[in-house]
């Protein structure tokens, strides 16, 4: 595999471990839902990094749908893990 490729696949590593870290630190509903989708964006560009690396093409059909999961993820914590707003902060002057 070229340096290159190993290279990006250490950093995105890197990044993934980092933020994982952070959840631990800060644990909180923001947080939890930016380290998924951070996870989710991180692992598919290190899917992809790696399947091009090893010349291994299926790979981005994982890639795609790992995008996909991560995308409904994000979207289905806003939906249903997100409170609800109070209406009665609007009508205070």
């Amino acid at each position: 595999m070229n340096s290159i490729y190993l290279g990006a696949a250490i950093a995105l590593l890197l990044t993934m471990v980092l933020g994982l870290a952070h959840v631990f630190r800060q644990p909180g509903r923001a947080d939890t839902l930016l380290a998924a989708l951070l996870f989710g964006s991180t692992g598919v560009a290190l899917a992809l990094v790696l399947g091009h690396g090893l010349s291994m093409p299926r790979v981005l059909d994982i890639a795609l749908v790992s995008a996909l999961l991560a995308a409904v993820l994000g979207v289905a914590f806003v939906l249903r893990g997100w409170p609800e707003d109070d209406p009665t902060e609007d009508s205070k002057p």
